[in-house]
């Protein structure tokens, strides 16, 4: 017969659970009786002290009885006092002793010497013992060492009449007697104890099969655990648990449950219906017996979250079980948590919301924006008028400006914006401007102050619903700007002291933000109105360039940008674009200087590259004289571009120290970029500047600019160099035209960096408004320069000017016939003024000086001074040309063309 695995390793394991079960049942059953027995053990060794303590005690109060009534025995004092005490108290101690049941009665004198003893060689021996405390007066035992052993004796006064001591009485056991007695007893205890532990046994084993079978075989682990779970649900838990059994009696309710649903002591084992303070809702919901989770039910002031489940999963044959907690305290701190959140929340948004930019006005809307509906329904901003300008109000000026009004409806009933509103003392506003503190307005109906302000207006916002107010100053740097309003409508509470609180912060950063955007508009207005002074408030009138210009300052503020048009003698211009690095007042200072020394070194009508290297100079020197000054605040980086155009020729002469290449448009509108050399930056040194000429038709029109129209962080410098190409690239359009399209192609509304923008036309002067020849080196031939100047001027229509022109090219021919070197030429122009030119081979520059009265020379160049506007001296590479101006005449008529050489040289 073959076993099966599977049933005889079912059988094995239920034999070990069976076994485990048994040996744990034994193991506890051994433990009990282990733990009766050593508690039958306690009680007998208890009992054996017990009977010795007993006996201690019995032999003393034996010794102390004995020795006390001795001592108070009659004529004991007399017998002390006789000659020989031995002899009488001898034997009657001796006949007391074994009477009392005492091993020795000893009397003895005050010293301690004995009168009696059981032993007679002892008698007139020293007393073994304490005689102190009984010599006062007092009975003292003790356990001493004596004669006969081991022994518990005690000491009695023997006392005269008059209360004197006149003796002493001791009795006492040996302590070998005293534990014999007890041992006597101990066969008793013994036999006492092993009943009690048999029965106790017993009675155990007993108990333990009755208390398994109550506890369904629960251990005292178990029991201890189950114990505690139920001492904690009664006691610690902090929520109500309530067990209600099928017939709708309450079971349990713990401590907080009974709290919670005010039950009163005794409410266990009563019926729900009977327990009168239990809300009505609550009482149906826990006699249902149905599954609840998270019902709220009201409990008087509380609101308890109610959870409710069958005891058995499987039916509610066993009643159902609820717990109980009480979520008012929740509520009120999630929703203070709640408004605490949304009050930080504010907060960053105030922190990234508010001074997003310089703008005084955009700042005090940011500040209305942010705070409805957070804080107010509606929000009204006012400052003072000095601040939109930048600067700081006047002291006591109640006049402010309404800037921003935010809330959530436009139809509100507030001042607009824009309007001027001086507000009364009694206002709130007036007051915390004054003050410099907020005021709270809880309700407005009742602040007759500030219905004083203006009764129909106050009149009309209440009638709207606005109950409630705060006025916060704005206050930065001890400097009060403006005042916000915060207005309460839609909601019916009025502003209360976290609200203010809320309120002053919002208003403190906007006020910083504020403050700081007024000091920029100061500060920008300064930079802006200095760089503008420095730039040409209207170009010069001169014939031979059409000019349209643009400047744009950055948004970051000013910069040292800055353009120029220069007329020079002899009917030329020089245009000039430059840049100075970076922003700021010394930028457009250093620009300013760097202009005014343009126009000097124009002043002497000197070629580009010459006006470069001046420049260079200047800017070299500016950056050491401040380094020595120690400021450290030098020229970082300058670029400029320097053209002179002549009408007559049509040549453009052009130098560049850094500066972008100037665009040229063609009359038929094509775009070039001219391939010219380019120097260091001004200030860098090392390298020459070097120039070049370019022929411009008629109509070219010649576009300077710096680099802030053409770079850009989001695009490559070649980018926008094709960007201003196809900007240009217009048939028949006028440079003011031009500019326009070039501003709205290539720049953004707030650019970054300064722009300068210069288009300028060319023109040409025409030729019938042009004569020159060539002189001769005799000073014979300056009778027939008068002659064909007389002519030339007659031919313009300007006979006035004849006589004084004669003598100035006269003066100016000789000479340079008789000073200069060949070749000599003679030019006329008719242009807006009369210029008169003569140039020679030599680079010797006449003086103007006074002649004395005997000097046959030296009057010349004081009669041209005189007969002309202006004069001077320009070179060029093979010479020099003094010229002079003369003014024409206001009725000087068109002139007809000249002939191109009216009298032969």
């Amino acid at each position: 017969m073959v076993e099966d695995p599977g049933r005889t390793q079912g059988a094995s394991k239920r034999s070990r659970t069976a076994w485990g079960r048994w040996s744990l049942a034994g193991q506890v059953f051994a433990v009990q009786v282990v733990v009766v027995v050593l508690l039958v053990l306690g009680a007998i060794l208890a009992l054996v002290l017990e009977s010795r303590s007993a006996s201690d005690r019995e032999a003393v109060n034996r010794s102390v009885g004995v020795a006390e009534a001795f001592a108070h025995s009659p004529g004991l004092v007399q017998t002390l006092k006789s000659p020989n005490p031995t002899a009488v108290l001898q034997p009657i101690t001796e006949a007391t002793r074994k009477d009392a049941g005492v091993d020795f009665i000893v009397v003895m004198d005050t010293h301690g010497i004995r009168y009696t003893h059981p032993l007679p060689d002892r008698i007139g021996k020293r007393f073994v013992g304490t005689i102190g405390p009984s010599l006062a007066g007092r009975i003292y035992t003790e356990s001493v060492h004596g004669p006969l052993g081991h022994e518990v004796q005690a000491v009695v006064p023997v006392k005269a009449p008059d209360g004197s001591v006149v003796g002493l009485v001791s009795a006492g056991l040996k302590v070998a007697n005293v534990t014999s007695e007890g041992n006597r007893q101990l066969p008793v205890i013994l036999g006492t104890g092993a009943a009690a532990l048999a029965v106790a046994t017993a009675g155990t084993a007993f108990a333990a099969r009755r208390l398994k079978r109550q506890t369904r075989g629960l251990g005292p682990a178990e029991m201890t655990r189950m114990y505690e779970h139920h001492d904690a649900v009664l006691h610690a838990v902090r929520e109500g648990v309530v067990i209600v059994g099928q017939d709708g009696r309450l079971v349990l309710a713990n401590d907080e449950a009974k709290d919670l649903l005010g039950l009163p002591a005794d409410a266990d084992g009563r019926h729900v219906t009977e327990l009168d303070h239990l809300d009505p809702e609550t009482s149906t919901l826990l006699l249902s017996g149905r599954e609840a989770t998270d019902e709220v039910h009201r409990a008087g002031g509380r609101l308890l979250v109610v959870n409710q489940r069958p005891t058995d999963r499987h039916s509610a044959a066993m009643g159902s079980v609820a717990t109980i907690r009480d979520s008012t305290e929740l509520l009120a701190v999630s929703g203070k948590a709640e408004a605490a959140g949304q009050r930080l929340t504010l907060l960053y948004e105030a922190g990234i919301g508010i001074g997003s930019t310089l703008d005084v006005v955009r700042t005090a809307e940011e500040l209305a924006r942010i705070a409805v509906p957070g804080l107010a329904d509606f929000v009204t901003v006012d400052l003072a008028d000095p601040v939109l300008q930048g600067n700081e109000p006047a002291g006591g000026d109640m006049e402010l400006r309404r800037v921003a009004v935010e809330g959530l409806r436009e139809d509100h009933p507030f001042y607009p914006v824009g309007k001027l509103i001086t507000f009364i003392p009694s206002t709130p506003q007036a007051q915390g401007f004054d003050s410099g503190r907020s005021q709270v307005v809880p309700d407005l109906s009742e602040a007759p102050g500030w219905q004083a302000q203006d009764p129909r207006w106050t009149g009309g916002v209440l009638d709207y619903g606005v109950h409630s107010l705060i006025t916060t100053p704005l206050k930065a740097r001890g400097i009060i700007l403006g005042v916000a309003n915060f207005w309460r409508w839609q909601k019916p509470e009025p502003f209360d002291a976290e609200d203010l609180s809320l309120a002053e912060e919002l208003v403190a950063r906007a006020a910083v933000s504020i403050d700081n955007a007024r000091r920029y508009t100061r500060e920008h207005a300064m930079a802006v109105t200095l760089q503008r002074s420095l730039l040409p408030r209207a170009l010069p009138e001169q014939s031979a360039l059409e000019v349209a210009h643009r400047y744009l300052p950055a948004q970051s503020g000013v910069s040292g940008d800055w353009f120029d048009v220069i007329p020079l003698p002899g009917s030329r211009v020089a245009v000039v674009v430059g840049d100075v690095v970076g922003h700021g007042l010394h930028a457009a200072a250093t620009m300013g200087r760097l202009r005014t020394a343009v126009h000097n070194f124009a002043a002497l009508d000197i070629a580009p590259d010459e006006v470069l290297a001046h420049l260079d100079e200047l800017v070299d020197r500016i950056d050491r004289e401040e380094s020595d000054d120690g400021t450290g605040t030098g020229v970082s980086g300058a670029t400029c571009l320097y053209a002179i155009y002549d009408p007559v020729s049509r040549l453009c002469t052009i130098g560049r120290a850094g500066h972008p290449a100037p665009a040229l448009v063609g009359p038929d509108g094509s775009v070039e970029f001219p391939d010219l050399p380019v120097g260091p930056p001004l200030g860098a040194g090392g390298a020459p500047f070097e120039t070049a000429e370019v022929h411009l038709p008629e109509g070219t029109q010649l576009v300077l600019y710096t680099d802030g129209l053409i770079e850009d962080r989001a695009r490559d410098f070649d980018v926008g160099m094709e960007l201003l190409r196809d900007a240009l690239a217009e048939r028949h359009r006028e440079p003011e035209e031009n500019c326009r399209a070039v501003i709205d192609a290539m720049l953004p509304a707030r650019p970054q960096d300064d722009v300068a923008l210069l288009i300028a036309r060319t023109r040409v002067l025409p030729a019938e408004n042009v004569v020159e020849r060539e002189m001769p080196s005799d000073p014979a031939a300056v009778a027939d320069l008068r002659a064909w100047t007389a002519a030339a001027l007659e031919r313009w229509g300007l006979d006035d000017l004849v006589f004084g022109t004669e003598l100035i090219l006269s003066e100016l021919a000789t000479n340079a016939i008789r000073y200069g070197s060949p070749p000599v030429r003679v030019r006329l122009l008719r242009d807006r003024a009369l210029i008169c030119e003569v140039s020679d081979g030599s680079s010797t520059a006449p003086h103007l000086r006074y002649a004395a009265d005997t000097d046959e020379g030296g009057r010349g160049l004081f009669l041209v001074a005189q007969l002309s506007t202006r004069w001077g001296t320009r070179y060029f590479p093979r010479g020099k040309v003094i010229w002079a101006e003369q003014a024409l005449p206001t009725s000087a008529p068109h002139p007809a063309a000249p002939p191109a050489d009216p009298t032969p040289a």
